[in-house]
Formats: structure tokens, C-alpha cells, sequence
């Protein structure tokens, strides 16, 4: 499983302040490869997850919580990722015209408020999902599993899950953490 992570490829949750909505998001990251997930909480000792809803996928997918969107962002754009905003805005294209084999940052806005102005500063890209019925948004863990599905499809589509794209010091560094981890649970220890 290791040797399929996309370290280029993170989710951003920005203000998100349901542990339960969090907890499945990471979920999905896990299941679609995703290494790193970036929580932005002004208050991250408030931000606790469900162990129940994520199964322990947060045990496989690495977190850094950040105070404000500037300090999680720019130092991703530094490093060469574009940050691709999820909004309602009629700026917005359909996530689907997106290129996700790119080093990429997706951000997820809180569920009441959606994004911070800062972060669609910050936004190469503004995307959305389509809505055809009455509301206007889906649930925060059903939208990242759309947009991280089309970036797994188009990924996968392109051989990017066919070969190891950690390098091979962050491969042994990870997979001695994830044997630790493995070991830790285990209840004869």
C-alpha cells in the first residue's frame, strides 16, 4: 500500500469543525493513496477525530494542522503545488476539467462557510461538483470522494500507480513508522 501513495497529491481541510465529516474524509484519502492531509484549524487541540468513522486510517495517512490557510499554503505553492479550491463560485470550473496528475493541493472549506477568502486568493484553480437538484452542496467526505476518485482515475490512467513516487528515504522512513505502527496494535505486545 505504501508503494501507491501519491505524495503530490494532498487534501486540505480548512475550518472543518465536524470530527465526523474529517474522520471520513480521511478515510477516503486513505483508500485513494492520498499520504497527507493537511487540517487548517485555529484551534487545533479542538480538532479531534473519530476513530470509528475514519477505521484508523489516520494510523496510514499523515496530518499537520496549521493555524491559518498563508501558513499551510505558501509553503506548498513554494514547493511547486497548485492549490485547487472546492467553491460555489461562478469562477468555478466542473472539477471533472482539472489535470489531478499534477503536483496538486485540493482544499476543503468548512461545512457552513465553505472556504476562507485567503485560500481562494491562494487558488490556481477554483472547482465545483455540478448540482442539478434543489441543494446546493454535498456532504464535505462525499465531495472529497468524488474529486479524489477523478484524481485517482486520472492517475492511475496515466501509470502514476505503477511505480514507487516516494523517494527511497521517505519509502524506508514511512514503512518502518507503518511496520511500528502495525506492531503497536497488535494485541499480544
Amino acid at each position: 500500500m505504501l508503494s501507491l501513495r501519491q505524495p503530490d497529491l494532498r487534501v486540505v481541510l480548512e475550518g472543518v469543525t465536524i470530527a465526523h465529516n474529517a474522520s471520513a474524509v480521511i478515510r477516503t484519502c486513505d483508500a485513494a493513496g492520498v499520504l497527507y492531509v493537511d487540517i487548517i484549524s485555529p484551534q487545533p487541540d479542538a480538532f479531534v477525530l473519530n476513530r470509528a468513522i475514519s477505521t484508523r486510517a489516520e494510523k496510514w495517512v499523515e496530518t499537520r494542522v496549521y493555524s491559518s490557510a498563508s501558513e499551510c499554503l505558501l509553503p506548498l505553492k513554494e514547493k511547486g503545488f497548485k492549490v485547487a479550491v472546492t467553491h460555489l463560485g461562478k469562477e468555478a470550473i466542473n472539477y471533472t476539467e482539472l489535470d489531478y496528475t499534477q503536483s496538486l493541493a485540493i482544499v476543503f472549506g468548512s461545512e457552513a462557510e465553505g472556504v476562507s477568502p485567503t485560500a481562494l486568493e491562494l487558488a490556481d484553480y477554483i472547482i465545483k461538483i455540478p448540482m442539478l437538484g434543489m441543494v446546493e452542496s454535498l456532504n464535505l467526505s462525499v465531495s472529497a470522494a468524488i474529486i479524489l476518485y477523478e484524481a485517482l482515475k486520472q492517475r492511475w490512467d496515466r501509470g502514476f500507480y505503477e511505480k514507487i513516487r516516494l523517494s527511497d528515504e521517505e519509502f524506508e522512513s514511512y514503512l518502518r513508522k507503518w511496520l511500528h505502527r502495525r506492531k503497536s496494535d497488535d494485541p499480544s505486545d
